[in-house]
């Protein structure tokens, strides 16, 4: 679309991340991968055995940088989840798992918040359950750290702390898909371009989270930030 279009009202501001050394990664979806490490699937009630990833999405104005999130006010049990975050850098339709990572710009690490009641009763119901994931800031982020620095981890111990005690250890290396894998498949359905994220699942431990708590979140040798609840 031209620049000079004429837009009824003021086109929204594009969604950034930093990323680390200077500089802005626009956001333009969020795709995210349910049960991809074992120990979460069992812990949700799932078979962990392999099968097809299962993606859903949130909007690109979900993901945010603030220190202060304030509690979500519709859900009684709003959970954390730890993941790894993927920003692709160029993109395409089928793209096979052997090349997939020379699609990536950089990683992260990243929060699914998420409304695990209103979660529970969609499923229960068999209604979808974008409000349960999409709300507004439930995909905080840290910087995002360039392939061109870091390379592409195969093995990285992913935690989560809450208060200072540690809530989730995994390691990215437990993921039942790869990020490899993951583009590949994902890239069947849709045209993945530039300034798609993609978080990768969360490991075992996720639990709810209450105002005042402090959380702290790491991808070692990645990234890692923290954020508090008010």
């Amino acid at each position: 679309m031209s620049s000079s279009a004429n837009f009824v009202i003021d086109p929204p501001v594009a969604t950034s991340v930093p990323v680390a050394g200077g500089g802005l990664f626009p956001v333009r979806r969020v795709f995210c991968v349910g049960r991809n490490y074992a120990d979460h699937a069992r812990e949700m009630g799932n078979n962990p055995d392999i099968e097809p990833p299962v993606f859903f999405t949130k909007p690109a104005d979900a993901v945010t940088i603030r220190e202060a999130i304030p509690l979500d006010q519709v859900s009684k049990q709003l959970d954390y989840e730890a993941e790894l975050v993927v920003a692709i850098g160029s993109g395409g339709n089928d793209i096979p798992a052997a090349t997939a990572l020379d699609h990536v710009y950089g990683y992260s690490v990243g929060c699914d918040l998420t409304r695990r009641d209103l979660q529970k009763e969609a499923k229960n119901e068999g209604r979808p359950w974008d409000m349960a994931k999409g709300f507004d800031l439930s995909a905080p982020i840290a910087a995002i750290r360039a392939v061109s620095e870091i390379g592409h981890p195969r093995s990285a111990a992913l935690t989560l702390a809450v208060n200072g005690v540690e809530r989730q250890k995994g390691n990215i290396d437990q993921m039942i898909w790869s990020v490899a894998d993951i583009i590949a498949y994902l890239s069947r359905f849709v045209a993945l371009a530039p300034g798609d994220l993609i978080f990768t699942g969360t490991p075992a431990g996720v639990g709810p989270l209450k105002r005042g708590d402090h959380v702290e979140i790491e991808a070692a040798g990645i990234a890692k930030f923290h954020f508090q609840m008010i």
